[in-house]
């Protein structure tokens, strides 16, 4: 089903580029610019199973997106100043930000590098947990048990299976499967029970692979002094905020706030949602956002920015690079807003 969506998504952006409809479509929907997500870059890994896959670009497909952004003088801005630019309602000049979730030290040793080749800004939202080297990257565990395994035995719900791991095609079905799981599974703890049994079962360490992944509070603190980095926060634990209480969702975010702003002695003002979707950030978690202070928080809805974004700081849209759709050409669709406009039935912003 998900190689099927990817497909659709796939054959959409090509029409809307082979066809020229995103030119017409532009002046429209391309509001007054964007803001990027991304989460690992580094270099294409040859394995056949990759599930993450979506998750990480390429420094050549970063390099591409960064060179038809200046090739179109839209100015590349931190969040500070895409904040100001909004409020002050300043939009003689389309804008661009770029932002990295979860704080994955490739961020640093691939990603920096490119953006100084063009002199532009990002923000890394930084897990406070995944720092400490004790967070559990549970999609990233799970790519690995099943990598590990031949098939994987699990209990789902009050029935017993056996996922068949032996062939990349089996793979990829038992990652799904189980993936779609633990996603849905009622609170942190069911998550973390279960992805820690399946952990044991295979013989894959969840705080040696956080370590291996992710930035360490000192490599944290070396990349916030580069000038171009802005360091903002991802929660303590990377939980799913709304099937929090209000009170442990609010802690998530402050508390993983006060950690990193002791860490690197300045403010953090800026805030990324887990997961980021409808069902992990609403009006409640925008509310708390704002009154936590957080200049603004983003989500993983997708969609332009417009003027009318200035009135939701704490529910920001972004426009995903996603490692499935590495291709120069779809880059006039995605600043042009039209794969984003058609996503959300052409309104220009959903705040609720």
């Amino acid at each position: 089903m998900k190689q099927l969506r990817n497909n659709v998504i796939r054959a959409g952006l090509g029409a809307l580029y082979f066809s020229g409809a995103h030119h017409l479509l532009r002046p429209l929907l391309s509001g007054v610019g964007a803001i990027f997500m991304l989460h690992h870059v580094r270099p294409a890994r040859e394995r056949v199973f990759q599930p993450n896959r979506h998750l990480e670009v390429t420094p050549d497909f970063l390099r591409a997106t960064l060179r038809h952004l200046r090739a179109r003088e839209i100015d590349i801005v931190s969040m500070d100043e895409l904040h100001e630019r909004l409020v002050q309602g300043r939009f003689d000049r389309r804008i661009a930000a770029f932002t990295l979730d979860d704080g994955y030290r490739d961020n640093w040793e691939h990603a920096l590098p490119v953006l100084r080749e063009f002199d532009a800004p990002a923000t890394i939202y930084v897990a406070s947990d995944f720092a400490e080297g004790t967070g559990r990257l549970w999609w990233a565990a799970l790519e690995a048990v099943i990598a590990k395994a031949e098939q994987v035995d699990v209990r789902i719900g009050h029935s017993a299976s056996r996922l068949d791991a032996s062939t990349p095609a089996a793979k990829q079905a038992a990652f799904d499967r189980l993936h779609d799981w633990l996603r849905a599974l009622p609170g942190e703890h069911d998550l973390k029970r279960e992805i820690e049994a399946l952990c044991a079962a295979h013989g894959i360490d969840m705080e040696a692979l956080c370590r291996s992944l992710c930035l360490s509070w000192d490599e944290v603190k070396r990349l916030a002094a580069d000038p171009l980095v802005t360091i903002g926060a991802h929660t303590v634990s990377h939980c799913n905020l709304a099937k929090q209480s209000e009170e442990i969702a609010a802690q998530e975010m402050a508390v993983s706030r006060v950690r990193i702003e002791n860490a690197l002695e300045r403010p953090v003002l800026h805030l990324a949602y887990p997961y980021g979707d409808r069902e992990a950030a609403g009006r409640r978690e925008f509310a708390l956002a704002a009154s936590a202070g957080f200049k603004t928080a983003v989500t993983t809805r997708p969609g332009m920015l417009f003027a009318g974004n200035a009135g939701h700081m704490t529910a920001l849209p972004r426009v995903s690079l996603n490692g499935n759709y590495q291709d120069a050409r779809i880059l006039p669709v995605l600043t042009s807003g039209a794969a984003t406009a058609m996503w959300n039935g052409f309104r220009r912003f959903a705040a609720a």
